[in-house]
């Protein structure tokens, strides 16, 4: 992947000598730790035995070196150590220091806990022998990213090792990297890794904080999730099976990319924790009014000010430390918008921080995600990342669930869908109406569910969330799903509303993985997981939300589906264009399409936008630059009626028949091959889609 030229320098302070060689740096006479606070005057790093955290062995005095660096150095800050902080400054709004307080130093590679709360950073060597392993560094218009919890995806295998159930190793055993590559997916994105606690809120409920979005410090892999050996064993351990974990993903040639969480912290709003960013600086490291009132961009209490020189270094560091040290192959960015707020607290796509993040040789391989969305003012920005940037597109995921999801529902009530068919097909090609042509098809993340929100099978059984189990009256998550469940509501035994579901998630599943852009799917959604209505389930980590392996015929047919449909798009070049088309113009790795409607003939505008007309032929022809000459003829209908469509003529050159690749209305895949002329009738299922190739 090539980064364009910058447009706008990052700022020299974001990138300045001040910043550098902060955190513990090893000597042959033990480390030296600098530390960061543009508004302490007093600090001190204490080094606690190595069984008592309560026993500070030492206690050094802190150095000011200037420009708000503080150093110390102790013969006994070697691999293994514990220590922390106390950092002391004055009084006023926004300050909220208090030099009693134990502190983790921000670029801490290891943590340890006594007591909820009580951390104690943890010095780590974090030596590690990659051998041959090399980042696979997979094409954009070949990237298939899975989605997934690094529990959740191993906690009920039975082909794992119960010591290895939920763990960074139990993610690179054998039989997950066989599922990976059989089902035919390149990228395995894992949510939040970084060491995480859960809300004090949470646990007087007793329940936790699953997911991970609550982060503790940016350099240190959470510990749960290594085996319980590495845990005994010390930070280093588990950071050395985190690698381990990487390595073997790669050998296996699949990336890892990490949904990382830089918008806020574990501390979250006043009077929450006070472990780190907030006893060091307060006011350099969190978003707030002149009078020190908290402004929260997040909906989680705080948010991280990277306005700020220090805290988008620090970003920025923690990002080269994964991609580097640890091999990270790429970065989902947890509401990304907050990242790019300026001093003014709006959001700008030439933010020192991101165009930073873009241009920086250390990263220059890394793919790098946004969630371009926030709950702050000016929150929604999706499309307006820029070059160098990829983006979830929620108008994307919206558009294909009300096509298949929500319009039958509104056509079953009144007889004709709301809408037509254009703005479907609109996503279905690359939704060029959202992002650039300059930053083409490859800048969306096309998904339909994500872990916040249903799962497939849950989208197309539940009309409404149930989410009494999370604490909150079933407040909590979202209200609008773009949801049918088909005429029940959850479990049913009525084969004919089963039977609908399930093409239904064949629909919703095809549609992701033949449009243009990088699919993104769920872990589990390719084998009709439930979390049983819940929208929300950030906070159960139990039989809810791990994946279960064992499948009924229909789970294993759909698990076929995906596969099938994923070695189609390997297979085709023309549903995978790196670049939007130009009428009259030959693009290099474009798809050139036409759109037909039912009788083959071409689509009129009138007829896009006519709720009556859901029948479309859509064909796409490769403009070969790295792959041979390739054509396909997708076939979508979106009425719950069957019809008969003609397929449309072909050019004298492009081929003389159509081949049967693939269809929604199958229960289990078959074979395809059959052939059609052009201008033949194909009768279709109502609701369905099928798909061809030219030859």
């Amino acid at each position: 992947m090539v980064r364009p030229e910058t447009v706008l320098p990052a700022r020299p302070g974001l990138l300045g000598s001040a910043f550098d060689d902060l955190g513990v740096r090893l000597g042959p006479d033990g480390g030296t730790l600098r530390v960061w606070s543009g508004h302490a005057d007093a600090m001190q790093m204490l080094v606690f035995d190595d069984v008592d955290l309560d026993w500070a062995t030492e206690t050094v005095t802190m150095v000011p070196l200037g420009d708000g660096v503080f150093e110390a150095t102790s013969a006994l800050l070697r691999p293994g150590a514990r220590y922390a902080i106390r950092v002391g400054g004055p009084l006023g709004p926004g300050n909220t220091f208090n030099p009693q307080t134990l502190l983790v130093e921000p670029y801490a590679r290891g943590l340890v806990s006594g007591n909820f709360g009580d951390w104690r950073a943890v010095v780590v060597e974090g030596g590690f022998d990659w051998g041959t392993s090399t980042k696979p560094r997979v094409p954009l218009d070949k990237t298939v990213i899975y989605e997934g919890h690094v529990k959740g995806l191993t906690k009920r295998h039975p082909f794992i090792p119960p010591a290895l159930h939920g763990t960074y190793a139990g993610l690179a055993h054998p039989a997950m990297i066989d599922h990976f590559l059989s089902l035919g997916i390149t990228s395995v994105e894992l949510l939040p890794i970084h060491a995480f606690a859960t809300e004090p809120r949470l646990l007087q409920l007793g329940l936790t904080n699953y997911w991970g979005y609550n982060s503790l410090n940016f350099f240190t892999p959470h510990a749960a999730y290594a085996t319980a050996a590495s845990r005994a064993e010390g930070p280093e351990a588990v950071l050395r099976e985190f690698k381990g974990m990487v390595k073997l993903l790669h050998e296996a040639g699949l990336e890892v990319i990490l949904d990382v969480v830089y918008n806020h912290t574990a501390e979250e709003g006043i009077g929450g924790p006070r472990t780190s960013l907030r006893g060091i600086d307060n006011r350099s490291y969190y978003r707030q009014t002149d009078d020190g009132a908290y402004i929260d961009e997040t909906g989680c209490g705080n948010a991280v000010d990277t306005s700020t020189d220090a805290a988008a270094r620090l970003v920025l560091d923690s990002l080269r430390y994964w991609a580097n040290d640890v091999q990270i192959d790429g970065f989902r960015f947890d509401l990304a918008v907050t990242l790019g707020r300026d001093e003014r607290h709006s959001f700008t796509p030439e933010h020192p921080l991101l165009q930073a993040i873009r241009d920086d040789a250390e990263l220059a391989d890394v793919k790098l995600i946004a969630e371009p969305w926030d709950v702050g003012m000016g929150g929604w920005q999706t499309g307006n990342f820029g070059d160098g940037w990829q983006e979830w597109n929620d108008r994307y995921r919206d558009r294909v669930r009300n096509f298949w999801l929500s319009d039958i529902d509104y056509a079953r009530r009144a007889d004709t869908a709301p809408v037509g068919i254009g703005g479907f097909a609109t996503r279905l090609a690359g939704s060029s109406n959202t992002f650039s042509e300059e930053r083409g098809p490859l800048a969306s993340i096309n998904f339909v569910t994500a872990h916040d929100g249903f799962t497939l099978r849950d989208l197309v059984s539940y009309d409404v969330k149930h989410n009494l189990g999370n604490g909150e009256q079933n407040r909590d998550g979202a209200d609008t799903n773009r949801s049918f469940n088909h005429g029940a509501e959850g479990r049913t035994d009525d084969e004919r509303v089963l039977a609908t579901r399930r093409k239904a998630m064949r629909n919703l599943m095809g549609t992701l993985l033949v449009s243009a852009g990088i699919p993104m799917i769920t872990a589990g959604d390719e084998m009709g997981r439930t979390q049983r209505g819940n929208n929300n389930a950030y906070c159960h980590d139990s039989a809810l939300t791990w994946l279960s392996w064992d499948l009924a015929p229909w789970q294993r047919d759909l698990f076929a589906h995906t596969q099938r449909l994923l070695q189609i798009r390997r297979d085709n070049p023309a549903l995978r264009p790196r670049r939007f088309a130009r009428l009259g113009e030959r693009i290099p790795s474009a798809s050139v399409m036409q759109w037909f409607d039912e009788k083959g003939r071409t689509m009129s505008s009138d007829a896009f936008n006519d709720p009556a007309h859901r029948t479309l032929q859509y064909l796409a022809t490769s403009t070969p630059e790295h792959e041979d000459l390739n054509q396909i003829l997708l076939v979508v209908h979106g009425t719950e009626a069957p019809a008969d469509i003609v397929l449309p003529a072909l050019d004298d050159d492009a081929g003389t028949a159509y081949v049967s690749l693939w269809s929604s209305a199958d229960e289990a895949p078959t074979p395809g091959g059959e052939r059609f002329a052009p201008g033949e009738t194909v009768s279709l299922a109502g609701a369905s889609m099928r798909l061809f190739r030219v030859e």
